[in-house]
């Protein structure tokens, strides 16, 4: 009889790339649920208290630390272990007083300490919109959240502001819409995927080529040491109008 449903294990050599892991040390490692981000982009909760933040030394006293409920995502206590935890999420721990953004660098994902207002909020970018009963806009986030817009009147497209690739900033944990950062030339933008991942900076031009769905349009970043750097769309993350309005680290760490 075949199998039923998706694996439950996963070895350790084959876990993504930027996994902060011992490769060859053991033979398994911990394999995220279902969730928000997908295995590819998210690091499993386990991972990031006993890896990346070295609070426990074993995956057991990990799964100690988070059955407790010490662990906070995006404002919510999260006691699975497994729990996928992928880009612009906010990690807490109120006990030691800390949180973290995790965000794109070099190396893949990493975790960037954050503080005071920062902790309040989060960036997510719209991936997709569809129009739902009443003529209302529901907008379809990177992290699996949806938002729905209410119009006054559906049949003026004026009052439809949103386009995909664009950034909302929520509140934490209610997911109040805060205010909207629009994909366009001289946004401040981070680069989450290909050689120049982690790169930020002011886009300064997006090219249209023939034949190209919009996400591959490509766009061209000024960082703030004055190099340029050429993406897609698809890996472009608005961070900021003139200015980003998160920290970030600089570009070419890790």
């Amino acid at each position: 009889m075949g199998r039923k449903g998706p694996k439950r294990h996963l070895k350790r050599y084959p876990a993504p790339w930027f996994w902060p892991i011992k490769r060859k040390e053991y033979k398994w490692t911990v394999r995220p649920v279902p969730g928000p981000h997908p295995i590819e982009r998210c690091i499993p909760l386990a991972i990031i208290v006993r890896d990346m933040l070295g609070l426990a030394k074993t995956a057991r006293e990990a799964r100690i630390i988070i059955k407790r409920g010490y662990i906070k995502v995006d404002g919510v206590v999260r006691k699975e272990p497994k729990f996928p935890v992928g880009l612009m999420d906010v990690v807490t721990i109120e006990k030691l007083g800390q949180s973290f953004r995790v965000l794109p660098t070099p190396k893949g994902l990493r975790l960037h300490p954050i503080d005071g207002e920062e902790t309040g909020f989060k960036l997510c970018r719209i991936e997709d919109k569809t129009t739902v009963k009443g003529g209302h806009i529901q907008l379809n986030l990177h992290d699996g959240r949806n938002v729905l817009v209410r119009v006054a009147d559906p049949t003026n497209p004026v009052e439809d502001t949103y386009r995909t690739l664009d950034t909302l900033k929520l509140g934490l944990p209610g997911q109040e819409l805060l205010d909207h950062l629009k994909l366009e030339e001289g946004a401040y933008a981070i680069i989450t995927g290909g050689k120049n991942m982690g790169v930020h900076g002011r886009i300064v031009a997006i090219r249209e080529l023939p034949g190209v769905k919009r996400r591959r349009f490509e766009v061209e970043l000024e960082a703030p040491d004055g190099n340029r750097y050429r993406t897609i769309l698809e890996y472009t993350f608005v961070v900021g109008r003139e200015e980003p309005v998160i920290s970030l680290p600089e570009v070419g760490s890790a």
